[in-house]
Protein backbone atom coordinates (compact mmCIF):
# COMPACT_ATOMS: atom_id res chain seq x y z
CA UNK A 1 0.00 0.00 0.00
CA UNK A 2 1.43 3.27 -0.12
CA UNK A 3 1.88 5.91 2.12
CA UNK A 4 -0.98 7.50 3.66
CA UNK A 5 -1.77 11.49 4.23
CA UNK A 6 -4.85 11.56 6.29
CA UNK A 7 -5.91 8.54 5.49
CA UNK A 8 -5.24 8.80 1.52
CA UNK A 9 -2.50 7.89 -0.79
CA UNK A 10 0.14 10.05 -1.43
CA UNK A 11 0.61 9.88 -5.01
CA UNK A 12 3.20 10.74 -6.89
CA UNK A 13 4.81 14.01 -6.12
CA UNK A 14 8.20 15.49 -8.32
CA UNK A 15 9.10 18.19 -5.74
CA UNK A 16 8.80 19.16 -1.68
CA UNK A 17 7.04 22.43 -2.58
CA UNK A 18 4.27 20.02 -4.52
CA UNK A 19 3.73 18.04 -1.27
CA UNK A 20 3.44 21.19 1.10
CA UNK A 21 1.12 22.47 -1.47
CA UNK A 22 -0.94 19.95 -1.90
CA UNK A 23 -1.01 19.08 1.98
CA UNK A 24 -1.26 22.41 3.78
CA UNK A 25 -2.06 20.51 7.05
CA UNK A 26 1.83 18.80 7.06
CA UNK A 27 2.89 22.26 6.29
CA UNK A 28 1.15 23.56 9.46
CA UNK A 29 2.52 20.27 11.59
CA UNK A 30 6.08 21.13 10.47
CA UNK A 31 6.23 24.46 11.48
CA UNK A 32 4.55 23.43 14.97
CA UNK A 33 7.76 21.02 15.24
CA UNK A 34 10.77 23.29 14.49
CA UNK A 35 9.26 25.80 17.09
CA UNK A 36 9.22 23.37 19.94
CA UNK A 37 11.98 23.83 22.27
CA UNK A 38 14.95 21.74 22.61
CA UNK A 39 14.25 18.65 24.83
CA UNK A 40 17.38 17.90 27.44
CA UNK A 41 17.53 13.69 27.54
CA UNK A 42 18.90 12.19 30.51
CA UNK A 43 21.73 10.16 28.86
CA UNK A 44 21.31 7.33 31.14
CA UNK A 45 18.40 6.67 29.31
CA UNK A 46 19.41 7.75 26.12
CA UNK A 47 19.92 5.42 23.11
CA UNK A 48 22.01 7.61 20.10
CA UNK A 49 21.95 6.54 16.60
CA UNK A 50 24.71 7.83 14.56
CA UNK A 51 24.67 8.58 10.50
CA UNK A 52 24.09 5.53 8.52
CA UNK A 53 22.43 3.38 12.12
CA UNK A 54 19.04 2.56 13.15
CA UNK A 55 18.00 0.89 16.42
CA UNK A 56 14.37 -0.46 17.29
CA UNK A 57 13.08 -1.21 20.70
CA UNK A 58 9.45 -1.16 22.38
CA UNK A 59 8.15 0.27 25.54
CA UNK A 60 8.77 -2.77 27.88
CA UNK A 61 12.66 -1.83 27.13
CA UNK A 62 14.45 -1.29 30.25
CA UNK A 63 17.30 0.29 29.54
CA UNK A 64 16.58 2.54 27.02
CA UNK A 65 13.71 5.36 27.36
CA UNK A 66 14.20 7.51 24.43
CA UNK A 67 16.31 7.00 20.95
CA UNK A 68 17.94 10.00 19.88
CA UNK A 69 20.36 11.45 16.95
CA UNK A 70 21.62 14.49 15.79
CA UNK A 71 24.09 16.37 13.25
CA UNK A 72 22.02 16.08 10.73
CA UNK A 73 22.58 19.11 8.00
CA UNK A 74 21.28 17.32 4.74
CA UNK A 75 20.63 13.80 6.14
CA UNK A 76 17.39 12.89 7.51
CA UNK A 77 15.89 11.65 10.92
CA UNK A 78 13.52 8.77 10.61
CA UNK A 79 11.26 7.43 13.00
CA UNK A 80 8.76 4.75 12.42
CA UNK A 81 6.19 3.19 14.94
CA UNK A 82 3.49 0.91 15.25
CA UNK A 83 0.80 2.90 17.63
CA UNK A 84 -0.86 -0.63 18.89
CA UNK A 85 2.90 -2.50 19.99
CA UNK A 86 4.71 1.18 20.59
CA UNK A 87 7.53 -1.01 18.99
CA UNK A 88 9.57 2.41 17.35
CA UNK A 89 12.79 2.69 15.21
CA UNK A 90 14.67 5.50 14.78
CA UNK A 91 17.37 5.53 11.49
CA UNK A 92 20.02 8.13 10.85
CA UNK A 93 19.57 8.43 6.48
CA UNK A 94 21.91 10.22 4.47
CA UNK A 95 20.96 9.03 1.03
CA UNK A 96 24.02 6.37 0.74
CA UNK A 97 21.59 3.39 -0.52
CA UNK A 98 17.80 4.70 0.80
CA UNK A 99 15.89 1.98 -1.70
CA UNK A 100 17.47 -0.50 0.66
CA UNK A 101 17.33 1.26 3.83
CA UNK A 102 14.07 1.62 4.29
CA UNK A 103 12.27 -2.08 4.34
CA UNK A 104 14.81 -2.34 7.41
CA UNK A 105 13.41 0.16 9.00
CA UNK A 106 9.89 -1.82 8.16
CA UNK A 107 10.73 -5.34 9.29
CA UNK A 108 11.97 -4.11 12.52
CA UNK A 109 9.14 -1.78 13.76
CA UNK A 110 6.46 -5.01 12.31
CA UNK A 111 8.89 -7.71 13.56
CA UNK A 112 8.92 -6.19 17.25
CA UNK A 113 5.16 -5.55 16.84
CA UNK A 114 4.20 -9.32 16.71
CA UNK A 115 1.36 -9.06 14.33
CA UNK A 116 -0.81 -6.88 16.48
CA UNK A 117 -4.37 -6.66 15.72
CA UNK A 118 -4.60 -2.80 16.69
CA UNK A 119 -2.66 0.34 15.95
CA UNK A 120 -1.10 1.29 12.77
CA UNK A 121 2.56 2.48 11.32
CA UNK A 122 3.18 6.18 11.39
CA UNK A 123 6.07 7.93 10.00
CA UNK A 124 7.87 10.91 11.00
CA UNK A 125 10.13 12.97 8.72
CA UNK A 126 12.81 15.72 10.07
CA UNK A 127 15.74 17.01 8.69
CA UNK A 128 17.41 18.73 5.31
CA UNK A 129 17.35 22.10 4.63
CA UNK A 130 17.40 24.20 1.23
CA UNK A 131 20.85 23.52 0.25
CA UNK A 132 22.95 24.89 -2.69
CA UNK A 133 23.19 21.61 -4.25
CA UNK A 134 19.69 20.33 -3.74
CA UNK A 135 21.27 17.46 -1.86
CA UNK A 136 18.18 17.28 1.28
CA UNK A 137 15.70 17.50 -1.45
CA UNK A 138 16.75 14.24 -3.46
CA UNK A 139 17.01 12.69 0.10
CA UNK A 140 12.99 13.93 0.62
CA UNK A 141 12.06 12.97 -2.30
CA UNK A 142 13.62 9.23 -2.40
CA UNK A 143 12.82 8.23 1.30
CA UNK A 144 9.26 9.56 0.61
CA UNK A 145 9.33 7.11 -2.83
CA UNK A 146 10.78 4.51 -0.50
CA UNK A 147 8.28 4.48 1.99
CA UNK A 148 5.62 4.56 -0.92
CA UNK A 149 6.74 0.93 -2.49
CA UNK A 150 6.19 -0.90 1.02
CA UNK A 151 3.53 -2.86 1.54
CA UNK A 152 2.36 -1.69 4.43
CA UNK A 153 0.30 1.37 5.11
CA UNK A 154 2.27 4.06 6.51
CA UNK A 155 0.77 7.29 7.88
CA UNK A 156 2.82 10.48 7.25
CA UNK A 157 2.22 12.24 10.72
CA UNK A 158 5.44 14.78 10.66
CA UNK A 159 7.25 16.28 8.05
CA UNK A 160 9.74 18.73 8.77
CA UNK A 161 12.06 18.47 6.00
CA UNK A 162 14.12 20.69 3.73
CA UNK A 163 12.62 23.47 2.70
CA UNK A 164 9.97 23.18 6.41
CA UNK A 165 13.04 23.62 8.56
CA UNK A 166 14.97 26.03 6.61
CA UNK A 167 16.45 28.73 7.94
CA UNK A 168 18.42 31.81 6.64
CA UNK A 169 20.87 33.21 9.39
CA UNK A 170 23.67 35.90 8.24
CA UNK A 171 22.74 35.00 4.53
CA UNK A 172 23.36 31.62 4.87
CA UNK A 173 20.56 28.27 4.98
CA UNK A 174 20.91 26.40 7.57
CA UNK A 175 18.50 23.77 9.48
CA UNK A 176 16.45 24.86 12.06
CA UNK A 177 16.23 21.25 14.07
CA UNK A 178 19.83 19.21 13.95
CA UNK A 179 18.61 16.33 15.90
CA UNK A 180 15.66 14.54 17.06
CA UNK A 181 14.52 11.95 20.15
CA UNK A 182 11.82 9.78 20.18
CA UNK A 183 9.96 8.76 23.72
CA UNK A 184 9.78 4.71 23.58
CA UNK A 185 7.54 4.58 26.15
CA UNK A 186 5.24 7.63 24.61
CA UNK A 187 5.95 7.68 20.92
CA UNK A 188 6.26 11.60 21.92
CA UNK A 189 8.68 12.94 18.93
CA UNK A 190 10.67 16.22 20.06
CA UNK A 191 13.71 18.41 18.82
CA UNK A 192 16.74 17.82 21.00
CA UNK A 193 20.79 18.06 20.72
CA UNK A 194 22.88 15.30 22.62
CA UNK A 195 26.49 15.79 24.31
CA UNK A 196 26.44 11.90 24.53
CA UNK A 197 27.24 9.64 21.95
CA UNK A 198 28.34 7.04 22.99
CA UNK A 199 29.01 4.01 23.35
CA UNK A 200 32.50 3.49 20.74
CA UNK A 201 31.38 7.07 19.50
CA UNK A 202 35.39 6.92 17.13
CA UNK A 203 34.71 3.09 16.50
CA UNK A 204 31.25 3.87 14.82
CA UNK A 205 32.35 7.18 13.15
CA UNK A 206 34.99 5.07 11.60
CA UNK A 207 32.86 2.60 9.83
CA UNK A 208 30.86 5.04 8.52
CA UNK A 209 33.58 7.10 7.24
CA UNK A 210 34.92 3.81 5.54
CA UNK A 211 31.39 3.18 3.67
CA UNK A 212 29.76 1.21 6.42
CA UNK A 213 26.30 0.37 5.07
CA UNK A 214 22.94 1.10 7.00
CA UNK A 215 23.41 -0.87 10.23
CA UNK A 216 21.03 -2.19 12.99
CA UNK A 217 22.86 -1.56 16.28
CA UNK A 218 20.46 -2.67 19.34
CA UNK A 219 19.22 -5.97 20.49
CA UNK A 220 16.42 -4.92 22.11
CA UNK A 221 15.87 -8.34 23.47
CA UNK A 222 18.99 -8.33 25.34
CA UNK A 223 19.24 -4.78 25.93
CA UNK A 224 22.87 -4.36 24.01
CA UNK A 225 24.21 -2.00 21.64
CA UNK A 226 26.32 -4.38 19.05
CA UNK A 227 28.74 -2.30 16.68
CA UNK A 228 30.62 -4.51 13.84
CA UNK A 229 32.30 -6.76 13.22
CA UNK A 230 33.47 -3.75 10.81
CA UNK A 231 35.60 -3.45 8.02
CA UNK A 232 38.22 -1.42 6.76
CA UNK A 233 41.98 -1.48 5.31
CA UNK A 234 45.36 0.65 6.43
CA UNK A 235 44.90 3.85 4.52
CA UNK A 236 47.92 6.35 5.47
CA UNK A 237 46.87 9.14 2.91
CA UNK A 238 43.99 9.78 5.32
CA UNK A 239 46.79 11.31 7.77
CA UNK A 240 46.92 14.43 5.06
CA UNK A 241 43.70 15.95 6.76
CA UNK A 242 44.86 16.74 10.18
CA UNK A 243 47.27 19.14 8.65
CA UNK A 244 44.89 21.22 6.74
CA UNK A 245 42.50 23.83 7.74
CA UNK A 246 39.02 24.06 8.75
CA UNK A 247 37.62 25.32 5.68
CA UNK A 248 39.52 22.86 3.22
CA UNK A 249 37.82 20.19 5.98
CA UNK A 250 34.57 21.53 5.51
CA UNK A 251 34.91 22.07 2.09
CA UNK A 252 35.96 18.60 1.05
CA UNK A 253 34.54 16.06 3.97
CA UNK A 254 31.03 17.69 4.54
CA UNK A 255 27.63 17.94 2.10
CA UNK A 256 27.02 21.30 3.62
CA UNK A 257 30.06 23.50 4.59
CA UNK A 258 28.16 26.12 5.73
CA UNK A 259 25.55 24.26 7.95
CA UNK A 260 27.85 22.05 9.81
CA UNK A 261 27.29 22.30 13.60
CA UNK A 262 30.62 24.01 15.59
CA UNK A 263 32.10 20.50 16.35
CA UNK A 264 32.00 19.15 13.03
CA UNK A 265 35.53 19.80 12.16
CA UNK A 266 37.28 18.48 15.15
CA UNK A 267 35.09 15.19 15.10
CA UNK A 268 36.65 14.49 11.60
CA UNK A 269 39.82 14.92 12.61
CA UNK A 270 38.95 12.38 15.86
CA UNK A 271 37.61 9.93 13.60
CA UNK A 272 40.73 10.21 11.19
CA UNK A 273 43.30 9.20 14.44
CA UNK A 274 40.87 6.59 15.57
CA UNK A 275 41.97 5.16 11.57
CA UNK A 276 45.26 6.15 11.67
CA UNK A 277 45.72 4.03 14.86
CA UNK A 278 43.96 1.56 14.31
CA UNK A 279 44.81 0.67 10.53
CA UNK A 280 43.18 -2.98 10.72
CA UNK A 281 39.89 -3.10 11.82
CA UNK A 282 40.15 -6.61 13.05
CA UNK A 283 42.59 -5.97 15.82
CA UNK A 284 39.20 -4.31 17.52
CA UNK A 285 36.80 -7.14 16.59
CA UNK A 286 38.60 -10.72 18.44
CA UNK A 287 36.81 -13.85 17.08
CA UNK A 288 35.20 -11.29 14.58
CA UNK A 289 32.73 -11.02 17.06
CA UNK A 290 30.70 -7.54 17.40
CA UNK A 291 31.78 -5.35 20.26
CA UNK A 292 28.83 -5.49 22.54
CA UNK A 293 27.78 -2.70 25.14
CA UNK A 294 25.34 -3.03 28.29
CA UNK A 295 23.78 -0.56 30.54
CA UNK A 296 25.54 -0.39 33.83
CA UNK A 297 24.28 0.28 37.19
CA UNK A 298 25.63 3.85 36.67
CA UNK A 299 23.43 4.40 34.03
CA UNK A 300 26.92 4.23 31.62
CA UNK A 301 27.07 2.00 28.61
CA UNK A 302 29.63 -0.52 29.71
CA UNK A 303 31.37 -2.77 27.63
CA UNK A 304 29.87 -6.60 27.76
CA UNK A 305 33.06 -9.60 27.87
Amino acid sequence: MPLLIQNRGLGRINSTAELFDKYPHLKENGRTFRSKPLVDVDPKCLLYVHQREFAATTPADNSVSVIGSDDATTCHLVVLRHTGSGAVCLAHCDGSSTWSEVPLLVKAVTSLSNGSKEGRLELHLVGGFNDESKTSHKLSLNILAAFQKQKEDIHLETCCITEINDIVIDGTHRPVVYGIGVNVKTGDVFPSSFTHKGPAEELRSARTFTGGQMADIYDSSRGMVKIGPCKWSPNLDIAFWLSQNDDTILKYLSTSPMAEPPHFVQHMKSTIRFLLEHPNSDSLFPGSQPQLYHRAQTGDWERAV
